[in-house]
C-alpha cells in the first residue's frame, strides 16, 4: 500500500514544480502590464520636466529674450508660455524658440502678454 502513495506523491509533487513556471508566467503578466503603463506615465512626466526645463534653459542663455519673465509648462508636449515679455517681437521669438525644442508638439502662447 505504501508504495502507490509514494509513487502518487512523487508524481503530484513533479507536476507541481513542472507547472510553477507556467503558473508564475500567468500570475506575472497583469504585473507587467501595470508596470508598463507605470513606465509610460514616468516616462512622459520625465519628458515633460525635461522639455520645461530645455525651454527655459534656453530662454535665460537668449541675450533677447527676458527668461526670467516668462513661465514655461508642459503637458504632454505641449508648451504652455505666460506672462509678460517687453515686446511683440519678443514675444515670437520665445514662441520660436520653444517650438525648436525637441519633443515640443505644440507652443500655445496665449497667457503670454508683451508690454508694449
Amino acid at each position: 500500500m505504501k508504495q502507490p502513495i509514494n509513487r502518487f506523491a512523487a508524481a503530484t509533487l513533479t507536476a507541481a514544480v513542472l507547472s510553477l513556471p507556467l503558473a508564475s508566467a500567468a500570475l506575472a503578466q497583469p504585473t507587467m502590464l501595470a508596470a508598463n503603463d507605470t513606465m509610460d506615465s514616468a516616462g512622459q512626466a520625465v519628458s515633460d520636466t525635461w522639455i520645461t526645463s530645455k525651454v527655459k534653459s534656453t530662454f535665460i542663455a537668449d541675450q533677447n529674450l527676458s527668461g526670467l519673465d516668462i513661465k514655461v509648462e508642459t503637458n504632454q508636449g505641449v508648451v504652455s508660455l505666460s506672462g509678460t515679455v517687453a515686446t511683440d517681437a519678443e514675444r515670437d521669438l520665445a514662441i520660436a524658440k520653444a517650438k525648436e525644442i525637441e519633443g515640443v508638439r505644440d507652443v500655445s502662447a496665449d497667457a503670454l502678454k508683451a508690454a508694449d
